[in-house]
């Protein structure tokens, strides 16, 4: 899973600096490996780690200078999820994407596929696209979310009364 971009260089002896893509630049700090690729198969050690504003101060095994630290300006890090120290009930934006959105009640209702999630501060927003691609905005609340189950691709809802309602009327917009 992708981890953050290399954005700069800190310093003179090879520090990196990361631009975090999950929760907090202290969520890097718990990784001792972390992967040049997808994969899992360019690993490199961690020699330090500490957050500095809204980035990740990075040392790399091999990246000892300005130079050799500049040149992987641009490249993304990747983390293994096995590797994640995460509370029970969290779960990466990642894990969530494409996750088929069902009624907590009646697993035979559909109500599409979770495509993206916004960050809005109070709680996310969880974008649902149904099979006519239309696109319906949940708050992810425990009131509406009964459960999540990434391994089997599911989320359980339990919509408030017009959230899904132009499903059932053949999408119209009208007001």
């Amino acid at each position: 899973m992708e981890i953050g971009q290399i954005v700069g260089t800190h310093g003179v002896r090879g520090e990196l600096r990361v631009n975090p893509w999950c929760d907090s630049p202290a969520f890097v700090t718990q990784f001792d490996t972390l992967y040049f690729d997808a994969e899992g198969q360019r690993s490199v050690r961690v020699l330090s780690c500490r957050p500095h504003g809204n980035v990740a101060l990075l040392t790399l095994e091999g990246v000892d200078d300005i130079s050799s630290a500049a040149a992987l300006r641009g490249r993304k890090l990747f983390m293994r999820r096995s590797d994640a120290k995460i509370g029970e009930g969290s779960y990466f934006v990642a894990e969530l994407i494409g996750c088929e959105a069902v009624d907590a009640d009646d697993e035979h209702r559909v109500y599409g596929t979770l495509a993206d999630v916004s960050r809005t501060g109070a709680n996310d927003v969880w974008h649902i696209k149904d099979s006519s691609g239309r696109e319906h905005l949940i708050p992810a609340v425990p009131a509406i979310v009964a459960q999540v189950d990434v391994e089997r691709g599911t989320v359980k809802i339990r919509p408030i009364t017009g959230m899904f309602d132009d499903m059932e009327d053949g999408g119209s917009d009208a007001d």
